[in-house]
């Protein structure tokens, strides 16, 4: 191998497959040598993969898929092996706002709304993101339309709490362990999670760069059992208190919030990671389907022949 894996991260729950299986010597065990490396935001990680300035990274799987459709400009073709994490999302909404919802429903942001005459932001991680998706669904069984009744901005994880805190925004839709964080400082109020909307829904995945993949099979293997193992041990609610600590020293997240988040914590929404590894074919026809919706993707874009490519790709590189 002519350099360590770049591997990308970002400062979320879901990354502790790779933290763990870096900090428990798995890469190693299966003998690959990785750099984990923590990025700032989604637009970040995609760029570098497209520009080979990261070999693989835990990635948004719309974002991949939207890379691999065109719809970040040129196709870029990611291989997507396996999925990291389900669920793990939630939304919430300022505190002030929370205590004048009739219900914490997508209903009762409806009436609010009806009394206000500016459209309020909402924030989500990224556009071509669950959170977007599931924000939008939920909003849109409640009937509010979240292109006319609101605007959704694209502001990274780690700093959707401080915005909120700010009052630049009047809620989010982000993952673990930030809706946490936003309750337990007083800044918001965790509506639902993400589970409530699409239980076990698809969240994070695997990316690898279809290049430094062919460079590197047996690379890209090796990576795979080393992130399915270390799976395995961040589903343990035994071992939730050290891997709390432990991403707190890594990735700089407050440990009791993000301890919350963990199977077998205090969240109403907990992250999971071994029932994520295989990805499920209806799980991305989905999400297509929305993507669809809210016309990211043209009407007559054949969703099945996209889904076939990309599992193509999952099927023969796994």
């Amino acid at each position: 191998m002519r350099h360590p894996v770049r591997f990308g991260v970002l400062r979320l729950t879901d990354s502790a497959p790779a933290i763990v299986a870096d900090a428990e010597g798995l890469f190693a065990t299966h003998g690959v040598n990785v750099a984990v490396q923590v990025e700032p935001s989604w637009a970040n990680i995609a760029d570098k993969l497209c520009w080979g300035k990261l070999d693989a990274a835990i990635m948004l799987l719309p974002l991949a898929v939207a890379a691999d459709a065109g719809l970040r400009g040129q196709s870029t073709r990611l291989i997507v092996p396996m999925g990291i994490s389900q669920g793990g999302n939630v939304i919430v909404v300022s505190r002030p706002i929370a205590d004048q919802l009739s219900s914490p429903s997508a209903a009762g942001l409806r009436t609010w709304l009806g009394q206000h005459a500016r459209r309020p932001r909402f924030a989500v991680v990224h556009v071509f993101s669950m959170h977007n998706l599931l924000l939008r669904y939920w909003l849109a069984s409640g009937g509010v339309d979240p292109d006319r009744d609101l605007e959704i901005v694209v502001i990274p994880p780690e700093r959707v709490v401080a915005e909120l805190a700010r009052g630049q925004i009047v809620g989010f839709c982000a993952g673990a362990p930030w809706g946490d964080v936003a309750e337990a400082g007083g800044a918001g109020r965790i509506l639902l999670g993400s589970s409530t909307i699409r239980p076990g829904h698809a969240e994070k995945c695997l990316a690898i760069s279809e290049s430094w993949f062919t460079a590197e099979p047996d690379a890209a293997k090796a990576l795979l059992r080393a992130l399915q193992a270390a799976q395995h041990l961040c589903d343990t609610p035994e071992r939730a208190p050290w891997l709390a600590a432990l991403l707190a020293r890594r990735l700089s997240l407050p440990e009791m919030p993000t301890r919350a988040t963990l199977p077998g914590g205090s969240s109403i929404e907990h992250v999971g990671f071994a029932a994520a590894a295989r990805l499920d074919q209806a799980e991305v026809l989905w999400l297509l389907h929305e993507m669809q919706r809210w016309d990211w993707l043209e009407a007559d874009r054949d969703l099945d022949a996209l889904v076939g490519s990309i599992f193509c790709s999952i099927s023969n590189h796994a």
